[in-house]
């Protein structure tokens, strides 16, 4: 089973998003039969045993082992990975475009980034699973919390300069052999979780001020 499977056909997301297929993708963590889903799921096994069927023929389920108890042979089922992400390319007529818009101000931008990230390396990751290959890769997840909007402002403007400066030093358009690699680095609020007794976790005041006009 993979840790992440990317979804990049219509067809496959349309059948991923069903609600009870997605509560089936997420049971079958474990391996199990339609009859063993049934009570799982508190669902007919006749239902189950149809959308199992879908989502086998869409990639996103597999046969684990057969069983013979008596005249009867149970089928036992495995998700083919942990968890799913759709590819913007399964929406490939309004998938986001970077190059429509690009500003470094816009969280629509950084999003569109973002839906990219998740097309290319989708790819990469499809490619390299049917070649038995891994996927040469690098990623930082960091948090920071800033006492200002100016310190904001600072810490993007010294990131943006020192991200220029390694791409100057590196990039070597005719170095024979060489392979293009995207550098994308993102800043953003991380939004306010929501707190027991239906209340939320207060904003910092940096990015309150930011929001002033």
């Amino acid at each position: 089973m993979l840790d992440v499977a990317v979804i990049e056909e219509p067809a496959a997301a349309e059948a991923s998003l069903d609600p009870i297929r997605s509560r089936i993708l997420a049971a079958l963590a474990e391996p199990g039969s339609a009859a063993m889903l049934a009570v799982r799921l508190g669902l007919p096994r006749q239902k189950v045993n149809y959308h199992l069927k879908e989502l086998e023929r869409h990639g996103l389920v597999e046969l684990a082992e057969e069983r013979r108890k008596g005249n009867v042979t149970e089928r036992v089922y495995r998700a083919t990975a942990a968890s799913y992400v759709i590819s913007p390319s399964a929406l490939a007529a309004v998938s986001p475009d970077p190059s429509r818009a690009p500003d470094q101000l816009s969280a629509r931008w950084l999003l569109a980034l973002g839906a990219r990230l998740v097309q290319e390396v989708g790819m990469l990751v499809t490619g390299a699973a049917r070649a038995k290959q891994r996927v040469a890769s690098f990623g930082i997840d960091a948090e920071v919390r800033f006492a200002s909007a100016a310190d904001r402002r600072a810490f993007a403007d010294e990131l943006a300069r020192a991200v220029a400066g390694l791409v100057g030093r590196y990039h070597d358009e005719s170095a024979p052999g060489g392979r293009r690699n995207r550098v994308i680095v993102g800043l953003h609020q991380i939004p306010e979780r929501q707190l027991a007794g239906g209340t939320h976790e207060h904003e910092p005041a940096a990015e309150q001020e930011e929001k002033k006009p």
